[in-house]
């Protein structure tokens, strides 16, 4: 009997055109260079990228208290501010004496747009802001700024005593100067310096023997300290520049300075003061602890952090870092330095995508098991093409489409690869069921009337799917660009699933079955699966009482199931907790502490810390903050430098030499926190 014609439609006619067009493999083959390609390109990152535009706006307010500033500075900024297009927060924040006021954009809107608005428009309307008030400082804050590199510079244990903060802060600067050469090497920071100056102490007891006045003082150590052109001079066919006067350079020079003439005897800056070089200034403190058995060593330093430009790879900038870092020991950082690694973004972001890249290929490799065990094993050899292929697809319209390998993008990928997989089953199994017909069709034939019978259907089970996945690329706020790597990847990878299906599946099964027979489909039993099946569906098919009763055990069981989410017994998180390998403790004491106070505070909480074995060492930041992540850019702890603000950074052992997570961590730090004695009002958070 001849079997009536199925109308091909789109399935069935671009299957008709690829499986047994030269085109085929080539576009197999392309597909796999393309996918590798983009694998290789992507740039790799812990996190996905969102632009949070954020602009300071920072005014000096010379001699004005806090409460003043406020009706003469900030409101009005507040105000220009404000009127500024795609502005969502503003912020501020009144000291006395200075001013600063955040300007938080809309998510998406591009950062050096965001601080060309707030330029143009502060500099629009200056003259709201009262005159002798210096003109703004307008600073632009991004993702871009977030540190990927953190290198922290301490004297070795045998050298503490004769290396100081200044000198690490001479041989950070000079590190920072040569890793700034790197391509792709974004904003480098340092945390900690402290740098040398020379410093000028008044003695009040020989200032009033000699009858000279502070003013007097000031005025003549700020007026020697003074170098302008004054001209050209052409003689004998030259032109020599003039310059009048001469910066100061040594504390002698300054010591010599002539201030007055008492009794006919010359007064001296050195006569009045005390002038020296000076290292500490004492407005901050860092510092970096270490156990050793039960000895916690305490040693000074600096922390050079380094962000990356926009678009480039984690991975290869902090490889490429490290590197030139470590041909600089024992030329530019001596030997009695130790540099300590307390954040690499580059590793982690690397160590997780090859973690999910191996979750991925251990889900293609039981896929293809599952196929093997119930269709069969050519069957499963298809999918073993044909899964890669779409992945590595997916990949590259990942890339074209601007997204960066990380955690959210590749979870795309695991969470869509078993339902891209569907569309090939179902192809495969009915050109299997079409080839054991006994009917006289050639199997190129069978294999296009067996797409075109299940090809409407595929067409829709997928673009329902991509319906359901596309709204969230609607998502507004600081969750939606987070996401958007879900609904992009996963929609790109069931569309590429549908047209390898129709298209690279059916050249691939007319390859793999080659000549051999295959059996009536009547006679086919389905296997072991097929067996066990019908041994549980029969008996509860039988009559219609247990087949009632068994949609009752279902829907009870259903509703018990979502009773575990009232009860918290199972409990829901977008994202499972990320196991870091840092933490830190925010330290604030009440207003008007001493940095000293709160450096004491820190070293309490370091020295809990350091009880713990998963902890490797700890740095203390007092009137500093500590380099920020994306949860310090949105908070401005960048801006936390006041004597009563601190932070602790923890730094703990790889996840893979430690039991417990960061998150376990985290709250075992809380519990042992609680129990510190602190000042009232000191608010610790970890």
């Amino acid at each position: 009997m001849k079997q009536p014609e199925t109308p091909l439609g789109i399935a069935g006619g671009l299957t008709r055109m690829f499986i047994t067009s030269p085109l085929t493999p080539l576009f197999l083959l392309a597909a796999f260079v393309f996918g590798l390609v983009a694998l290789v390109s992507l740039p790799r990152e812990e996190e996905p990228q969102i632009s949070v535009p954020m602009v300071d706006i920072h005014v000096r307010a010379d001699g004005l208290k806090a409460d003043d500033a406020v009706k003469l500075i900030t409101e009005p900024l507040e105000t220009i501010v404000k009127g500024i297009e795609d502005v969502e927060h503003v912020y501020s924040q009144s000291y006395d004496e200075q001013v600063v006021v955040t300007a938080r954009f809309n998510v998406g809107t591009s950062a050096d747009s965001a601080v060309l608005r707030v330029h143009d428009k502060v500099r629009a309307n200056l003259d709201r802001i009262p005159v002798g008030v210096p003109e703004p400082m307008i600073v632009g804050r991004g993702i871009d700024d977030v540190a990927i590199l953190a290198l922290t510079l301490s004297a070795a244990q045998d050298a503490a005593e004769r290396i100081t903060p200044n000198d690490l802060t001479r041989i950070a600067r000079e590190l920072r100067t040569e890793v700034a050469k790197i391509p792709d090497v974004g904003l480098t920071y340092l945390v900690g310096e402290t740098p040398e100056m020379l410093r000028v102490a008044p003695d009040p007891a020989r200032l009033a023997l000699y009858g000279v006045t502070l003013q007097q003082l000031a005025n003549k150590v700020s007026g020697a300290n003074t170098a302008f052109p004054a001209g050209r001079i052409r003689d004998g066919g030259q032109q020599i520049s003039l310059l009048v006067g001469e910066t100061l350079r040594s504390p002698q020079e300054i010591g010599n300075l002539l201030l007055i003439t008492r009794d006919n005897r010359p007064v001296y800056v050195r006569d009045v003061a005390d002038v020296g070089f000076a290292s500490d200034r004492g407005e901050l403190l860092v510092s970096t602890l270490t156990k050793s058995g039960d000895v916690v060593t305490r040693v000074p330093s600096v922390t050079l952090a380094v962000a990356k430009r926009a678009g480039s790879n984690a991975v290869q900038v902090a490889e490429a870092v490290l590197h030139r870092v470590e041909g600089l020991e024992g030329t530019l950082i001596p030997e009695d330095m130790h540099i300590e690694i307390t954040r690499d973004y580059g590793e982690s972001a690397n160590e997780k995508a090859n973690e999910l890249l191996y979750h991925l290929g251990l889900a293609t490799v039981s896929i293809i098991a599952l196929v093997w065990v119930a269709i069969g094993r050519r069957e499963a050899l298809v999918v073993a093409l044909v899964i890669p292929v779409t992945i590595l697809l997916t990949l590259f319209a990942s890339w074209l489409m601007g997204y960066t390998l990380n955690r959210v993008s590749l979870f795309a990928l695991i969470f869509s690869i078993g339902i891209l997989v569907d569309d090939a089953i179902v192809v495969i199994e009915n050109i299997a069921r079409h080839w054991g017909m006994a009917d006289s069709r050639p199997r190129r034939k069978a294999a296009i009337d067996a797409v075109a019978e299940v090809g409407n259907p595929t067409i829709i089970a997928t673009l329902t799917v991509v319906a359901a996945l596309l709204p969230m690329l609607f998502v507004s706020g600081m969750m939606g660009p987070y996401m958007s790597p879900i609904p992009a990847n996963a929609s790109a990878a069931m569309i590429f699933s549908f047209f390898v299906a129709v298209t690279v599946t059916p050249w691939l099964m007319m390859k793999a079955a080659g000549k051999t027979a295959t059996a009536h489909h009547e006679d086919a039993q389905g296997g072991m699966l097929g067996r066990v099946y019908r041994a549980v569906a029969i008996p509860i098919l039988a009559t219609k009482a247990r087949s009632w009763l068994f949609i009752m055990v279902v829907s009870v069981l259903t509703v018990a199931s979502m009773a575990l989410f009232y009860t918290q017994d199972v409990t829901v998180k977008l994202l499972p907790f990320d196991n870091k390998s840092e933490l830190s403790v925010v330290i604030d004491l009440p207003e008007g502490s001493s940095v000293e106070a709160t450096d004491a505070i820190a070293q309490q909480v370091a020295r809990i810390v350091l009880d713990l074995p998963e902890v490797r060492s700890v740095q203390t930041h007092a009137g500093t903050a500590a380099p920020f992540n994306f949860n310090g850019l949105v908070r401005h702890a960048y801006l936390r430098a006041q004597p009563e603000q601190g932070d602790v950074a923890i730094n703990l052992l790889a996840k893979d030499e430690r039991d417990r997570s960061s998150h376990e961590i985290a709250l075992d730090i809380r519990q042992r926190l609680n129990e510190l004695d602190v000042f009232p009002d000191t608010s610790l958070k970890v």
